[in-house]
């Protein structure tokens, strides 16, 4: 594998990764009023390490650790640990943390894009210049 795939392959699963949790707190928002409602999301970092274990695998790499995840499948989405007590109607959403989750997660996903055309351009400036 070369590092550009690398470079891809990390840049690829991470963003398939925010716009999954990106849908994931949305569920959690638009369900704020659902009786009995458990708010969701998914382990970021952990799903992240197994998609580039399972890229590299897959081209060819070895790995040492099990490869859980396979390429583009999504996440395992978990209940929330939760934060404040539920509602009386059972609904663990607590609005402002879901608020809080998905603007951050959206920075941090523009954040990954805008590394991708930083990538791009480099290598295109690279190509270029030869």
């Amino acid at each position: 594998m070369t590092k550009i795939d690398d470079m891809f392959n990390f840049h690829q699963s991470a963003l398939r990764l925010r716009a999954q949790r990106q849908e994931v707190i949305a569920s959690n928002i638009a369900n704020a009023d659902t009786p009995n409602y458990k708010a969701k999301d998914i382990d970021f970092v952990k799903a992240l390490n197994e998609a580039v274990i399972a890229s590299s695998t897959a081209m060819g790499g070895s790995s040492t650790q099990g490869v859980t995840a396979q390429i583009g499948e999504p996440a395992p989405v978990q209940y929330r640990s939760a934060i404040t007590q539920a509602s009386v109607d059972g609904n663990s959403v607590d609005s402002e943390v879901e608020r809080n989750s998905f603007i951050d997660n959206a920075l941090r996903y523009e954040a990954s894009v805008g590394m991708v055309n930083s990538d791009i351009k480099d290598m295109l400036a690279v190509l270029q210049n030869s």
